[in-house]
Order: C-alpha cells, then structure tokens, then sequence
C-alpha cells in the first residue's frame, strides 16, 4: 500500500521523516527569482532562462521550472509556446485591478486580525509600525518595510488562504511601485502610515481596522499611479 506522509521506514522498525530537500530547493529558487522579479532586477519581458538561472542560482533545472510554474500561476512570469518564459510585461491599468482586490481583502484581513491576533502578534505590529516611522531610509526600503507590516497583518489574521492570495497580490503591486521608481532616486517617501490600521488591531477594533486598512491601500494606490505616470521614458 503507498502512501502520502513523506514518511520512510528506519532500519529499526520506527518512522524517520523524509527530508524535503527538493521542496527546499524549490522554495530557495521561487524565492530569489520572485525577488528579482519584483525588486526589478529582472525587468518586464527579461527571458527567463532555465540554464542561465541554473547557473546563476546554482541550483538544478528541476527546481528551477517549478518555481517558473509557480511564478506564471501568480502572473509574475509567462509563458509562450516555442519561445520560453518571460517576467511578466507591466501595464498601468493593472494597478488599478489589483486595488479593487486588494482593498477588499486587506480590510478584510486587517478586520480578522484585530480579532484573532495574540499578544506577541499585537506587540510585534507595533514595534513595525514605530520603526518603519522611525528610520531614515530611501523610499524604496520604506516601501519594503511597509511591505513587513503588511505581511505582520496577513498572519495575524489566522486564514491562510487570505494570507496566500493578499501575498501574491502584495508582489504585484510591489513589483509595479518598484518599476515607477526607476530612475527617480529622489522620488518622495511613501506617506500612508499604518498606524491606524495597527492600533485598531491592537485594541480589538475590528471595523476600525477594516476601514483603516481600505484607506491606507487607496492612498498607496494613488502614489503609484502617479509614480508610474512620472516614470522617465
């Protein structure tokens, strides 16, 4: 009979865990190719090469083309047949999309959280939120900190399928302010604070939370709408 545990038999009759070294492997290179991808280092329509991220990764070709399947499921990549795969063109109108999205299951999230956070949870999106206030750094480190409160919020909502789908949408959206701020080093700070949204979840308020959190999102909406439209030719 076969089975799905992962587990293997030991030589002394007990069960030893197989170790999941190709899901590490994946996961290593769906990270770091994602990252390029939404810092921008890989820009829109750069080939993604198997042999050539095999290389720079140093890892496998197998582990390399799931991530790529992983990262064409969550629109940062795409295929074409007979010409390869490709990090995913940018369209502006994209970001409106996303938002209608994403404005729906961010105050949904931030609702979820202010319900169900624990105590560690609630200490640890206020220490964020106070450093991301209180470092000098550029607006593309602020943007990426920012990011930090967001995923703080997603987990503390205790649903991984929102936690999931909010992360997937996070790098799109990222990876767009990230495109915007090409070639504008002195681009002004992003200025939404999450403070409301942070404090409503940490005193249990879970309307204000929501509300607080649909607000943040249109208001870093609308910054990178006018950061792409800024965008040097």
């Amino acid at each position: 009979m076969s089975t799905t545990s992962g587990a293997t038999k030991s030589g002394s009759g007990g069960t030893t865990p197989a170790a999941p070294v190709r899901e590490r492997l994946v996961d290593q290179a769906y990270r770091q190719i994602r990252d390029a991808i939404v810092a921008v280092r890989l820009p829109p329509g750069a080939p993604l090469d198997e042999k050539a991220l095999s290389a720079s990764l140093g890892l496998g070709l197998t582990p390399i083309r799931d991530a790529l399947k992983r990262l064409t499921l969550e629109k940062l990549a795409v295929t074409y047949p007979r010409r390869g795969t490709f990090v995913t063109e940018i369209n502006i109108a994209d970001e409106a999309r996303l938002t209608e999205v994403r404005v729906e299951l961010e105050g949904l999230a931030a609702s979820l959280a202010a319900e169900r956070a624990t105590d560690a949870e609630r200490e640890t999106l206020l220490r964020l939120v106070d450093d991301l206030e209180r470092r000098e750094v550029g607006v593309a480190e602020h943007v990426e900190l920012d990011a930090h409160v967001h995923r703080a919020l997603y987990a503390a909502a205790r649903n991984e399928f929102l936690e999931a789908a909010l992360n997937q949408y996070a790098n799109l959206a990222l990876r767009i302010w990230n495109f915007g701020l090409q070639g504008r080093p002195g681009a002004a700070e992003h200025a939404c604070s999450q403070r409301a949204v942070v404090e409503a979840v940490v005193r249990g308020d879970a309307l204000a939370a929501r509300l607080a959190a649909e607000e943040h999102l249109r208001g870093f909406s609308e910054d990178v709408r006018s950061m792409v439209r800024a965008r040097p030719a």
